[in-house]
């Protein structure tokens, strides 16, 4: 299966706006001889030498529980993982693997029966009363995230708008317009969301409540409908200023990005920034030494499953 890198936030949107990008984590699973419940991982790319080989790997415990959640047993697997999603970047990392994991279980349950490649609207049905359903493997992915932003860019592809109701998480998935062409501005440092999450206030002021509604509602409308207004729909008085302690030179890009009148905020936690120039190319003179610059298109599809990969 396939499953795509995610951003979220997008400005004043926290928690709520997520956008799946094209950079790809590919995972396969096999059924092997062996006791019930192991797994041997072998991992290429990103995070190689640095995540577990084994049934602690993220992708093996949540197909152990979409698995457990469909009443059926473990079997013994050995599951490849090759990753193009940097790690602890703000680019979905950990979203990714975890729809992997939950896809795989349903398939591996039958709860879902891909004939071939399937994009994620197609995969899942929408009954809401069974496992393998869009609703369960959200609820599932999100539950376990915290969030269901990422996951559910990952799951749906596009522009997804998340929220939940207590502990129930919910998504929508809209189209993207054709004009967006995000890129991302990727550092070599890594981030933990735990910490940058530390570092914001139990309370903003009322000012900038107002500030983040609006221009939360203007990203959906620039995103979907006018992109000409991303500039001022990316505006952010949330959490992007608060963070700035942990990543300095992520909001000094940030800055100088607007200040030339690029879209640009910070791609969930950090530390990548993510920008959206009209043509899809940075202006020469913007420096942005310490970051690579990665054109990426949105995923219009979320996680894909091939039985014959």
């Amino acid at each position: 299966m396939t499953v795509p890198a995610s951003t979220a936030n997008l400005g004043s949107g926290f928690d709520t706006l997520g956008m799946a990008l094209a950079l790809y984590d590919t995972v396969d699973v096999e059924v092997v001889d062996g006791r019930a419940g192991t797994a041997r991982v072998q991992v290429l790319g990103q995070g190689s030498g640095a995540v577990p080989i084994d049934e602690s790997h993220l992708v093996v415990r949540m197909l152990h529980r979409a698995l457990a959640e469909s009443g059926a047993t473990a079997p013994a697997l050995r599951v490849r993982c090759h990753n193009t999603i940097p790690h602890s970047r703000g680019l979905g990392s950990s979203a990714a693997a975890i729809i992997a994991g939950i896809t795989a279980g349903y398939t591996l349950a039958g709860v879902v029966s891909p004939d071939g490649p399937l994009p994620g609207e197609a995969l899942f049905g929408q009954q809401t009363d069974s496992p393998g359903c869009a609703a369960s493997a959200l609820q599932l992915a999100a539950s376990h995230e915290g969030h269901a932003d990422n996951v559910a860019a990952s799951l749906h592809g596009g522009l997804v708008i998340a929220w939940n109701e207590g502990e129930r998480f919910r998504a929508a998935r809209l189209e993207p317009h054709g004009n967006i062409r995000p890129v991302a501005l990727v550092p070599q440092v890594e981030s933990a969301t735990h910490t940058t999450r530390g570092l914001l206030p139990d309370s903003v002021p009322h000012g900038d409540a107002v500030f983040a509604a609006s221009r939360c509602a203007l990203a959906v409308h620039a995103l979907t409908g006018n992109p000409d207004l991303l500039a001022e729909a990316t505006g952010d008085r949330l959490h992007q200023d608060y963070r700035e302690p942990a990543w300095p030179e992520t909001i000094a890009l940030v800055r100088k990005l607007r200040a030339a009148g690029i879209a640009a905020a910070v791609s969930g936690a950090g530390p990548t920034v993510l920008a959206f120039p009209p043509d899809g190319e940075l202006p020469t003179g913007i420096e942005h030494a310490g970051f690579e610059a990665l054109r990426l298109p949105v995923d219009r599809t979320g996680v894909r499953v091939d039985r014959t990969s």
